[in-house]
């Protein structure tokens, strides 16, 4: 009997769900897998009818991160230039596709129900929400090799929930469970174990009904203004809604509005 996809794809209700698959292996991150999902990102890209994207997955765990066996460890840089450069354009393309999971302008939605880490947990940093159940935890267990995470695992996780708890999960190799991660900010919510996966997908039924213009204005936004001062942020929030106030459907609801507002009793 052949190997299942190591990834699955499905369409609900405008919502393109990619479920890790590969529950025997722990949903560790293989070449199929990282190739499979940057084709169903460009799918959600350029799909107008797909709002939002869910990424989810099967088994105990949500994913044991990259596959370090897939790869024979006589094939890996022996330079610090080829390592870097392994980095930046090998392992299986993570760095091309986390950074593309940020450039496009639609929301990227998370359910994590178990154990995240490594390079999973990288990957769950490249979403634009996370979601927890109960029972999940994160760690990043490169500590234990005597290296970082370096496919967004510093980057991300300090600019998400700032140095003093990247120095917690980093440097103190220390793991947290759902609740500590919500007072990280590492998640947005934390949901019970049970019908976890349904309240993901009303979260994303809920986003696909919230103005698309609006979403993927506000993604850049919010990106540049975390890179600026206030004072360019404040440039960013007016060229964004100077593009959002011509939109018919913005004038169309502001009169709706109003004219309810008008019609009202006091």
């Amino acid at each position: 009997m052949s190997e299942q996809p190591h990834l699955l794809t499905e369409e609900q209700d405008g919502i393109l769900i990619a479920t890790l698959n590969r529950p025997d292996k722990l949903n560790a991150l293989s070449g199929e897998t990282m190739q499979l999902f940057e084709q169903a990102l460009h799918r959600f890209r350029d799909t107008p009818e797909l709002k939002v994207m869910l990424v989810r997955a099967t088994g105990r765990f949500f994913c044991a991160g990259a596959d370090l066996r897939s790869g024979s460890p006589n094939a890996q840089p022996r330079t610090a230039t080829g390592i870097r450069e392994n980095h930046r354009l090998g392992l299986h393309g993570m760095h091309r596709i986390y950074d593309e999971m940020e450039h496009v302008e639609k929301p990227i939605v998370c359910a994590i129900h178990s154990t995240c880490v490594g390079g999973g947990l990288e990957l769950a940093l490249s979403c634009d929400f996370r979601l927890a159940a109960k029972s999940a935890s994160f760690s990043f267990p490169e500590g234990l090799f005597g290296v970082l995470p370096a496919s967004n695992g510093v980057s991300r996780l300090t600019r998400i929930c700032g140095p003093h708890w990247a120095r917690w999960l980093i440097m103190g190799n220390q793991k947290a469970d759902a609740d500590r991660a919500l007072i990280m900010g590492l998640v947005h919510d934390v949901r019970p174990d049970e019908g976890f996966e349904e309240s993901a997908l009303d979260f994303c039924r809920h986003l696909t009904r919230q103005n698309g213009e609006q979403m993927g204005a506000a993604k850049v936004a919010i990106e540049l203004a975390n890179e600026v001062g206030p004072d360019m942020a404040r440039h960013v929030e007016r060229m964004a809604n100077s593009a959002l106030m011509l939109n018919p459907a913005y004038l169309e609801n502001v009169e709706r509005y109003i004219k309810g507002i008008g019609g009202k009793k006091e």
